[in-house]
């Protein structure tokens, strides 16, 4: 049995695994949430072979986190730093540890799944697209500001634009409340679209795209390309990465 870690932007997201393809648990913690709400949530656990963990934040948010892990079962999670290649997944970065280790694993999960070639959208506090050919290798990406973040950036630099009310996603808005967020819902689906049509012919010309994050469900109805949605792809490619390099005891 092992516990997978992803300590993400925005949230930790854990997962139970044990030896079918299924979690045997899983759960969500907000990063404003009160990380005792970890042990609680894994006190009827077995102490796990390994726990095993994928972070894109700060050293002090991971020793908060391995020190929680320790309270819990006795032992530090092993964390995972992008490598060069693994899991018949070449990085494309001259420094390979400067890629987030959480669209490595993405695009570990979405290899093994018989998905590539493929463009991987990751819709969250950032918005993170990357490329992924037939043979593993990655051919790059983008990363810009996600819809949150933009509508935010914008609120914060200006002075007139002062939306009194959430706005709605339209093709043409009337109002700045509904202007501000229709904005930056389309300027994030333009995205995409334009990247997955500059990689079609790098991809063999009809590239599977995968959207993953926060966003991701409200950003398919602005989408005019078939899409599939990801589901836990940090995990999952986590934990194939940990079924290769580390696999568990045989008594466990």
């Amino acid at each position: 049995m092992r516990l997978l870690l992803d300590l993400g932007n925005t949230r930790l997201k854990w997962a139970l695994q044990g030896p079918s393809p299924a979690w045997l648990a899983q759960g969500v913690l907000e990063w404003r949430e009160d990380l005792a709400a970890l042990p609680v949530a894994w006190a009827d656990f077995a102490r796990p072979s390994q726990v095993v963990g994928a972070s894109v934040v700060d050293d002090a948010r991971e020793q908060r986190v391995a020190a929680v892990v320790r309270h819990a079962f006795g032992g530090a999670p092993t964390w995972l730093r992008t490598p060069a290649s693994a899991c018949r997944v070449r990085n494309a970065y001259a420094e390979p540890q400067r890629l987030g280790v959480d669209r490595f694993l993405a695009m570990v999960a979405a290899h093994a799944a018989g998905q590539a070639p493929c463009v991987l959208a990751s819709a969250g506090t950032a918005l993170v697209l990357d490329a992924l050919a037939a043979d593993g290798r990655h051919l790059g990406g983008l990363i810009a500001p996600g819809v949150q973040l933009m509508q935010r950036s914008l609120l914060d630099a200006t002075a007139q634009v002062r939306p009194q009310r959430p706005g709605d996603i339209l093709q043409l808005a009337d109002n700045t409340a509904d202007a501000v967020t229709s904005g930056c819902w389309q300027a994030a689906a333009a995205l995409i679209e334009r990247f997955h049509a500059q990689m079609r012919p790098r991809l063999g010309g009809a590239p599977a795209l995968i959207l993953d994050g926060g966003d991701a469900t409200q950003l398919v109805p602005l989408l005019s390309l078939p899409v599939q949605i990801g589901k836990d792809s940090v995990l999952r490619g986590l934990a194939l990465w940990a079924d290769a390099q580390m696999p568990a005891p045989a008594n466990h």
